[in-house]
């Protein structure tokens, strides 16, 4: 199994991506590992480093599921996949979310920051150049040589580790 997983921040490619790891007993690649320093997402690596990190993790395995995107520094990143699936979740829903991350995140968190406003322009941004917008995301999803499904991130994580592992049995039996 070799699948990656793309969506808007918060919408739960990591929580996804962590319990499909452990079900299929596979690696888990979090992509913000190639690009943040950190656990504080302040300080970005440069491409070099994340090329460094991202080598040996598609040489070695032969299987994995990746939640998040290379694609704005690595155009052919994990195109050895199987799979793209993009989790889509209502607007409200996804801010409320990443409100509540900040706020536990950080302590002296005041209802806004640079990331939330960013994370505001998901939807409006054209850019497919952007990182991390649906223009962007729709962009993967057509250039995608293996499969791509939508799954709507309002499920439960076991749901939608359901949805994926049917879709996947149904194309690889």
């Amino acid at each position: 199994m070799r699948i990656q997983i793309i969506g808007g921040s918060g919408t739960g490619k990591s929580t996804l991506g962590k319990w499909i790891g452990q079900q299929e007993g596979i690696p888990w690649i979090d992509s913000d590992h190639y690009l943040w320093t950190d656990h504080t997402f302040t300080e970005k690596r440069s491409v070099a480093e994340r090329y460094a990190l991202y080598t040996p993790d598609i040489e070695n395995h032969q299987q994995y599921d990746v939640s998040g995107s290379v694609f704005s520094w690595n155009s052919d990143g994990f195109d050895n996949r199987e799979l793209l699936v993009f989790l889509r979740l209502d607007e409200a829903t996804r801010m409320n979310r990443l409100i509540k991350r900040e706020q536990e995140r950080y302590p002296d968190f005041n209802g806004s920051n640079e990331f939330l406003d960013w994370c505001g322009t998901y939807l409006t941004a054209t850019d497919p150049a952007m990182i991390g917008t649906l223009a962007e995301h729709r962009l993967q999803m057509e250039q995608s040589a293996s499969p791509v499904i939508q799954i709507d991130a309002a499920l439960s994580t076991d749901a939608m580790y359901k949805q994926i592992k049917s879709a996947y049995q149904k194309l690889y039996p």
